[in-house]
């Protein structure tokens, strides 16, 4: 067995990962560090998914680091630019070299006696273990194995091909093929328009609608701010802007959601043939905001719909037929393959055993401390971004307040640090207030949040980072020994 003693290990080499060990290794160049991920490459979701059209559904500005600047003119990136942006961030600053691939994290356990986790991992079918004085999780929240299917009547005897995004097969012939794609979130969006280039026919076929909004695909403003500004300056300044922009909409979809109701739909009935039934396919039962909002490029799902390459079909499943699916309505939908992007499988943590001097942690029990710490978990970060804005934005914040964190014990001879929740007053809420299916599924495996600061889980950027770049550490909450 494998050992290793290290100052630093972060789970996870997708976006956050890597853009924590950036934040790590610049302000402590001589700390230790190592990245553990569980597949043979790095990227994390950007890597993973290979479905068609596969892109951003925050614009990039936002998406990206705050200390790389994203240079390339499309706004809503796709896959594999994201992909490459995070690899040559990673190789830019050595970080490449600092992970380990194939290592599976299956267990931490932190000892007090010691100020130390134990790491656990799997390598090739061994045991691996680490020391380490911090353990920085970024797993993200979903479960990499496969996603969310539901079980559809009479599914055995249809004589198609049936797929989910999260495992898309590299050989997929889809040319004039009838495609179906069961779902309306941001995977479905995409995916319709972007199948139709060699598709017979495209339906998105939904339960119920989605709030979605065209946006361009270049952001003029933002690339005018960069030939201004340069690259660095005028991507603060674009970013600056569009967080404005996105604070302004989500507040006024939670103030007005009637005012965003009409605003949007007002923009749908535009972008869609005259005597279109926008209510019926593209007018949700609920407030804005209250799920993700669904952006597409240059309006490339309304326009796939105008030209008459894809349709919605706003119905619920009765059974799978041998050439298709039937509906409620006793309509019939003639298919080749159906998509299934029916959501996430969410996973806690990376699914990693914790424990604290010999006791098993039920994540259930903890409480989570603005957001990125755990109560009675000492030394240890992770990273939930925003479900209201970029996750990027979340997990920078994350890693520059763990950085403040860490001098901050550098300075006074500290060895730990932990949230202590003692407050008989905080009440418990849901860790990711959300009412969209695949967080509703699965929360109540997740930490807790609370009733009150600090263990509320914050969805405001400009406060966040007031709070986590500027606020005390030593808060009383956190206690260091």
């Amino acid at each position: 067995m494998a050992s290793d003693h290290l100052d630093v290990v972060i789970v996870g080499a997708g976006l956050s990962g890597v853009g924590a060990a950036h934040h790590i290794r610049s302000a402590f160049p001589h700390r230790t560090y190592t990245i553990l991920e569980a597949r043979e490459a790095m990227g994390g979701t950007w890597d993973l998914f290979r479905y068609p059209g596969v892109r951003s559904d925050s614009d990039m500005q936002t998406l990206g680091y705050r200390f790389r600047p994203w240079t390339e003119a499309k706004s809503l990136a796709d896959g594999p630019s994201i992909l490459r942006y995070i690899k040559d961030t990673a190789a830019e600053a050595g970080i490449d070299r600092n992970i380990r691939y194939g290592h599976r994290v299956v267990a931490a356990s932190w000892s007090t006696e010691d100020s130390l986790w134990t790491v656990n991992a799997e390598h090739n079918g061994k045991p691996v273990r680490l020391t380490a004085k911090f353990l920085y999780v970024c797993t993200g929240y979903y479960h990499y194995d496969g996603g969310y299917s539901p079980t559809f009547p009479g599914i055995d005897r249809f004589d198609g091909t049936v797929i989910h995004p999260q495992q898309w097969p590299e050989d997929l012939d889809y040319a004039d093929k009838n495609v179906v794609v069961i779902g309306s979130g941001a995977t479905a969006v995409t995916l319709v328009p972007a199948m139709t280039d060699k598709a017979k026919h495209v339906t998105m076929l939904q339960r119920s609608p989605t709030y979605i909004i065209s946006r361009p695909g270049v952001d003029q403003v933002a690339d005018r701010l960069r030939r201004l500004l340069g690259d660095r300056m005028g991507y603060a300044a674009a970013r600056w802007k569009n967080v404005a922009v996105a604070t302004l909409l989500y507040q006024l979809s939670q103030r007005r959601p009637g005012l965003v109701r009409r605003i949007i739909r007002d923009a749908t009935v535009k972008l869609l043939p005259a005597g279109y039934d926008v209510d019926k396919h593209f007018r949700p039962r609920y407030n804005p905001w209250d799920q993700r909002l669904c952006l597409v490029p240059d309006g490339d799902l309304f326009r796939a719909i105008r030209h008459g390459k894809a349709s919605v079909a706003t119905d619920e499943i009765a059974e799978f037929t041998e050439s298709g699916i039937r509906l409620r309505s006793g309509d019939e939908l003639p298919a080749d393959i159906v998509v299934t992007a029916t959501g996430l499988r969410l996973l806690a943590f990376g699914g990693i055993r914790l424990t604290v001097d010999d006791r098993e942690i039920k994540l259930p029990e903890t409480m989570a401390y603005r957001g990125l710490m755990l109560s009675g978990l000492p030394n240890l970060v992770f990273t939930v971004g925003y479900t209201n804005a970029s996750w990027t934005l979340k997990a920078d914040l994350v890693s520059e307040f763990t950085v403040r964190v860490l001098r901050h014990m550098d300075a006074n001879g500290f060895r730990r640090v932990v949230p202590v929740n003692d407050g008989p007053k905080v009440a418990e809420r849901p860790l990711l207030d959300f009412q969209a299916g695949y967080v509703q599924r699965s929360v109540h495996e997740f930490p807790r949040a609370g009733s009150r600061k600090p263990w509320q889980l914050g969805m405001s950027y400009l406060n966040d980072a007031v709070l986590l770049r500027h606020g005390r550490i030593d808060d009383g909450t956190l206690r260091f020994g």
